[in-house]
C-alpha cells in the first residue's frame, strides 16, 4: 500500500509542477500578485509530495519488500541497513527519485528563504524550475518507474553491487546530485532574468548564495568519488579521468568559472552575459553528464542503465532545456545593458582570464570524454581517449590559472598597479623558487620528477600567495588585529581557505602522481617487501566473516626500521549475493604519504599475489576538499550573502516597471 501511495504522490506531483511551471509566469507577465503567489505554495507542495514518494520508495527497501523490481534488484535480507538505503539509489530509478528530490527542495528552499526577491523574479525562476521538473517527473513515470511490482514476489533478493558497499560511494550520490542540479537554480534565475531583460548587482548578490551551495556541494560529491575510488577498488589511484568522473568535474569546472564571473556582476555589474551564459552552460553540463551515465552509450563502474530508449527520453529532455534557453539567450541577451568598464590589469581582468582558462579546461576535458563517441557514430573505429590526452592538454591550463589566481586579489577594481603587486608578492615568489630549486635537486634528472617540482612550485606560489593576501588586509602583528579579522568579511576568508585548499589539491596530485611506489609480487608468511623505507611482513591470511561476505584477510606488519610502527589487513572478499569478488584494501596514513596493501588470489602453494604502494601525500588531497568547501561554507555564511541583496533603487524599479511585457 505505500508503494502505490508513493507511485500515486509522484503523478500529484507531476501537476503540482505543471501549474507551477505556468501560472506564475502569467501572473509575471501580467503583473497579477495573486498568480505570482502561487509559485510559493506550489513549489512547497511539489516537495511535500515527492520527499513522500522517496520515502515510500526507501521503505520498500528497508523492509525487503522485494515485490518491488529496484529493492530485488538492489537489496537482500543480509544487507546492512545503512547499505538497504543506499541501494535506493544505487540504481537507475531510485537515483532519479533523489534526483528530484533534492531539485524539489532546491525550489522549496527558494519559497521560504527567498521572501526578499521581487516577486516577479521569484515567480519565474521557481517556475523554470517547475519545468525542469516536470521533464524529470515525466521520464521517470513513463521510463523508469521506481515502483514497478513483480508478482509473485520472489523470497529474496539479488543484492546491491559490492562496489557500492561503501559508506563513501552510499553518500557521494545524494552529494554530488545536491551539486549538479543546485546548478538548476542559477540556471532558472538566468533564465528568469532573461524573461525579465534585467542583470544588474542586485541579481548577482541574489544568485550567488544558490550557485555557492552547489559548488560547494559538488566539490564534496567529487571528493568523496575519488576517496572511494582509492579505498575500495584496490588499484591504488584516485583519479582515473573516467567518463563519468569528467561527466562531474565539467560542470565544477564551468561552475567555478560561474561563481567568480557572478562577483564581477555583483561588484561592478559587468560581465552579465557572459554570466548569465555560464548559468546556462554549467546546468547544461549538469544534465548532459544525465544523459551519459543514464543513455547506455558509456561503460563504467558508475553508469546506472543501458537502455536505449531512456537514453532518448534524456536526450529530448537535453535538446529542449538546452536548446531553449540558448535560443532565448541568443534573442535577450544583446539587449542586457552593459556594465562597467575595466582596464585589462585589474581585478576584473584577473576573474576574466580566470574565467578562460576554466571553460577552455572544461571544453577540453569534454572533447576527450565526448570524442570516443563522436568517433563511433561516425564509423571511425573504437578509439580511447586516457590519462596522456588529459594530463597533456588539462595540467598546461591550470599553470597560468594557478599564477593568475595569487596575483588576482592584490589587484585593484577597475585598474590595478601588477608592480605594486609584484612588490607584496615577494615572499610567495621566493618561496615558490626555493621549493622549486630544493624539488629539483632531489629529483636526479628525473623529467617526470622536475615536472613535479614545478607543481609543488605552484603550489607554494598559490599558498603562500593567498596567506599574504589576507595577511595584506588584516596586519595580524599590528594592534586592533583580531577586530580586523572579526570585521573582514566572511567571504574574504572563505575565498582564502578556498585557495589555500586548491593548493593542498595541487601538491597532493603533483606527489601522488610523481613520486608514487607500486610493488607486485607472490608473497608467502615471514616474506618481506620494502617500500619507501618501511618494511612490510606478509604473516598469512586467514578466513574471516562478515555481514553479507567471506573473506581472506591479509596480515601484514609494518616496520620502520626494527620498530613496529602498525599492521595492515587487507581483505580479498566473496559476497554472499551477488555471488562476486571484490578486494578491500588496507591504508595507513605515515608522515609524507599512504601506505596501501591490496591481497589477491592465492597462487595455489600457501602464497597470495600482493599489490603494495607508496602514495606520497595522498591525504592532502583530501584535506584540500575539505578546506575548499569549508572555505564555500564561510562564505555562504556572509551576511551579504544571508541576508540577501539590497532593494533594487527607485530608479531601477520605475525603469523595470517601464519596461513593456514582452
Amino acid at each position: 500500500m505505500i508503494t502505490e501511495l508513493g507511485h500515486f504522490a509522484l503523478a500529484l506531483a507531476l501537476i503540482v509542477a505543471l501549474i507551477q511551471a505556468t501560472v506564475p509566469m502569467i501572473g509575471a507577465q501580467k503583473n497579477d500578485p495573486a498568480l505570482m503567489a502561487i509559485a510559493r505554495p506550489a513549489a512547497l507542495a511539489q516537495f511535500g509530495l515527492i520527499g513522500f514518494s522517496f520515502a515510500a520508495l526507501i521503505h520498500a527497501f528497508v523492509t525487503n519488500d522485494f515485490s518491488v523490481v529496484g529493492a530485488y534488484e538492489n537489496s537482500h535480507t543480509a544487507q546492512p541497513l545503512f547499505y538497504k538505503i543506499a541501494g535506493a539509489w544505487g540504481n537507475h530509478e531510485g537515483s532519479m527519485v533523489l534526483w528530484i528530490t533534492i531539485l524539489a527542495l532546491f525550489g522549496a528552499s527558494v519559497a521560504v528563504f527567498g521572501e526578499n526577491l521581487p516577486p516577479a523574479l521569484r515567480a519565474r525562476a521557481l517556475s523554470v524550475q517547475a519545468m525542469i521538473t516536470v521533464g524529470f517527473i515525466a521520464f521517470i513515470l513513463f521510463t523508469s518507474n521506481p515502483f514497478l511490482r513483480l508478482v509473485p514476489a520472489p523470497l529474496e533478493g539479488v543484492g546491491l553491487n559490492p562496489l557500492l558497499q561503501h559508506p563513501g560511494m552510499a553518500i557521494h550520490p545524494p552529494m554530488l546530485y545536491s551539486g549538479y542540479v543546485g546548478f538548476s537554480m542559477a540556471f532558472s534565475f538566468a533564465i528568469a532574468a532573461l524573461i525579465e531583460g534585467r542583470v544588474d548587482a542586485a541579481w548577482a548578490r541574489w544568485v550567488r548564495p544558490w550557485t555557492l551551495a552547489a559548488w560547494v556541494l559538488l566539490t564534496c560529491g567529487i571528493g568523496l568519488g575519488s576517496w572511494w575510488a582509492y579505498t575500495i577498488l584496490g588499484w591504488g589511484g584516485w583519479w582515473a579521468w573516467d567518463p563519468v568522473e569528467n561527466a562531474s568535474f565539467i560542470p565544477w569546472l564551468t561552475g567555478t568559472a560561474l561563481l567568480h564571473s557572478a562577483i564581477v556582476v555583483e561588484k561592478r555589474e559587468a560581465l552579465k552575459s557572459w554570466t548569465i551564459l555560464l548559468a546556462i552552460i554549467t546546468f547544461s553540463l549538469s544534465l548532459l553528464g544525465t544523459f551519459l551515465v543514464r543513455s547506455g552509450i558509456l561503460t563504467s563502474v558508475h553508469a546506472f542503465a543501458s537502455d536505449p530508449t531512456r537514453g532518448v527520453f534524456v536526450l529530448a529532455l537535453l535538446s529542449v532545456a538546452i536548446g531553449g534557453s540558448l535560443i532565448l539567450y541568443a534573442v535577450r541577451a544583446p539587449t542586457l545593458e552593459g556594465g562597467g568598464v575595466f582596464a585589462p590589469i585589474s581585478r576584473e581582468g584577473g576573474l576574466l582570464l580566470n574565467n578562460l582558462f576554466l571553460s577552455t579546461a572544461a571544453a577540453t576535458v569534454l572533447l576527450g570524454t565526448l570524442y570516443p563517441l563522436i568517433a563511433e557514430a561516425l564509423d571511425l573505429g573504437k578509439l580511447t581517449v586516457g590519462p596522456p590526452y588529459f594530463n597533456g592538454v588539462f595540467v598546461p591550463l591550470m599553470v597560468p590559472l594557478v599564477i593568475v589566481a595569487g596575483i588576482g586579489p592584490f589587484l585593484a577594481w577597475k585598474r590595478g598597479d601588477l608592480l605594486a603587486a609584484r612588490a607584496r608578492l615577494g615572499v610567495a615568489g621566493a618561496g615558490t623558487i626555493f621549493v622549486i630549486i630544493v624539488s629539483a635537486a632531489l629529483s636526479h634528472n628525473d623529467w617526470q620528477a622536475l615536472a613535479a617540482a614545478g607543481g609543488l612550485g605552484l603550489s607554494t606560489w598559490l599558498a603562500l600567495a593567498s596567506i599574504c593576501e589576507w595577511i595584506d588586509r588584516v596586519h595580524p602583528l599590528r594592534s586592533g588585529a583580531l577586530a580586523r579579522i572579526r570585521h573582514l568579511p566572511r567571504a574574504a576568508h572563505g575565498m582564502t581557505l578556498a585557495h589555500l585548499g586548491f593548493a593542498i589539491v595541487i601538491a597532493g596530485a603533483t606527489a601522488s602522481t610523481a613520486w608514487k611506489e607500486e610493488h607486485n609480487q607472490i608473497q608467502a608468511a615471514g616474506s618481506t617487501v620494502t617500500v619507501a623505507g618501511y618494511t612490510l611482513r606478509f604473516e598469512g591470511a586467514t578466513d574471516v566473516p562478515g555481514p553479507n561476505y567471506s573473506a581472506k584477510e591479509g596480515r601484514f606488519v609494518v616496520l620502520k626500521g626494527d620498530d613496529e610502527i602498525g599492521v595492515l589487513t587487507p581483505q580479498r572478499r566473496e559476497y554472499i549475493q551477488p555471488r562476486q569478488v571484490g578486494t578491500s584494501p588496507a591504508i595507513m596514513t605515515v608522515a609524507l604519504g599512504d601506505i596501501y596493501a591490496v591481497l589477491g588470489d592465492p597462487d595455489g602453494d600457501k602464497g597470495f599475489a600482493t599489490r603494495l604502494y607508496f602514495q606520497p601525500l595522498v591525504p592532502w588531497l583530501w584535506l584540500g576538499v575539505l578546506l575548499m568547501a569549508a572555505g564555500g561554507l564561510c562564505s555562504l555564511s556572509d551576511r551579504r550573502l544571508r541576508v540577501g541583496a539590497p532593494r533594487r533603487t527607485t530608479r531601477a524599479a520605475t525603469n523595470a516597471a517601464a519596461q513593456p511585457a514582452e
